[in-house]
């Protein structure tokens, strides 16, 4: 699955045009590397997000076309 749609459907990012956006910008970053808007993502992978001056680090853990509002939060897990 495209980065900018994971970021969507599991709603970590609201819309696909500001996911798009972000990674554009160079604020998302899987594995480490920089990450363009149609980086495939899989199970397992680490994103990093930078918002501002914070930053959101989540390990993906499902990879799903569509989901359910309730079962989003099951698509990746918070990493400290």
């Amino acid at each position: 699955m495209r980065l900018d749609k994971y970021l969507k459907v599991s709603r970590i990012i609201k819309r696909r045009t500001v996911a798009k956006e972000a990674c554009e910008k160079g604020r998302v970053f899987i594995n480490g590397k920089t990450a363009k808007p149609g980086t495939e993502v899989n199970i397992g992978d680490e994103i990093e997000i930078q918002f501002g001056d914070r930053s959101l680090k989540a390990e993906i853990t499902q990879v799903s076309e569509h989901v359910k509002k309730d079962e989003a939060k099951e698509m990746f897990r918070l990493v400290e």
